[in-house]
């Protein structure tokens, strides 16, 4: 491996040419995306399922693009009916079904039940439709 070559250095700082600096840079970022694969890795080799559990499928996203409900793309993901959901929330089905089909936007009460019951952040549930909304 070839180390940059300081073009000047005192106590407090090294001047190397653009192209070192950048080199370094890429080398940093190169470290910190192998470790984050190795970390990955470890936990999938630790527990398949779990690791997986907040990881969407690409048609999952896809779905999520397209504007279907988070409430619905996640609920299906973690293999719950709209029922069970529901229960696990303490909210009634009609109003999760609601919820998914954008007939009543959800209270932040309600949503951020449904966000613990699925195990997802809010924001997850609910930035949609701020980008929505911004655009």
């Amino acid at each position: 491996m070839n180390l940059p070559k300081p073009i000047a250095e005192d106590a407090e700082t090294v001047t190397l040419r653009r192209s070192d600096y950048e080199a370094l840079i890429e080398r940093l970022e190169d470290a910190a995306d192998i470790a984050a694969l190795d970390d990955l890795d470890a936990r999938l080799a630790a527990n398949t399922k779990h690791a997986l559990r907040n990881y969407l499928s690409a048609e999952s996203v896809e779905r999520l693009i397209a504007g279907e409900s988070p409430v619905r793309v996640w609920r299906e993901h973690r293999g719950l009916s709209a029922r069970a959901l529901a229960e696990s929330a303490g909210l009634t089905p009609s109003y999760v079904s609601e919820i998914e089909t954008g007939r009543k936007p959800g209270s932040l009460s309600a949503m951020a039940k449904i966000a613990g019951a699925l195990g997802v952040s809010l924001e997850d549930l609910v930035q949609r439709r701020r980008v929505a909304r911004a655009i």
